[in-house]
């Protein structure tokens, strides 16, 4: 399985399910499961019982993970949803590139 092609810290738009049309940051990246949590996306609740650090309990609304299939990065440089590619610079290093303008994402 190759790596992701996002990040933590890109800008991103929810394209499928109950989110769709919401644009944030990568809050964390989990490559094995090819999942990502985005800000203020598939928010959802969760009943917590009293703890030591929160005595009081009660409903926690928190961001779930997303599969990466449902996201696609923002360039930002065109500032549009694109897809990702990859080039390798003269020095030899790789780097993401957009494939709407063409420049580099990293």
């Amino acid at each position: 399985m190759g790596g992701l092609k996002i990040k933590k810290g890109d800008r991103v738009e929810v394209i499928a399910g109950k989110d769709r049309g919401k644009i944030g940051k990568v809050l964390r990246v989990f490559p094995s499961t090819n999942r990502l949590i985005v800000e203020k996306a598939n928010v959802v609740k969760k009943h917590s019982r009293p703890t030591q650090k929160n005595p009081q309990g009660g409903i926690v609304e928190m961001e779930a993970p997303l599969h990466v299939s449902n996201v696609m990065l923002i360039c930002p440089r065109c500032s549009k949803k694109t897809r990702v590619g990859k080039a390798v610079l003269a020095d030899g290093s790789r780097v993401r590139i957009c494939k709407k303008c063409g420049s580099e994402i990293d």
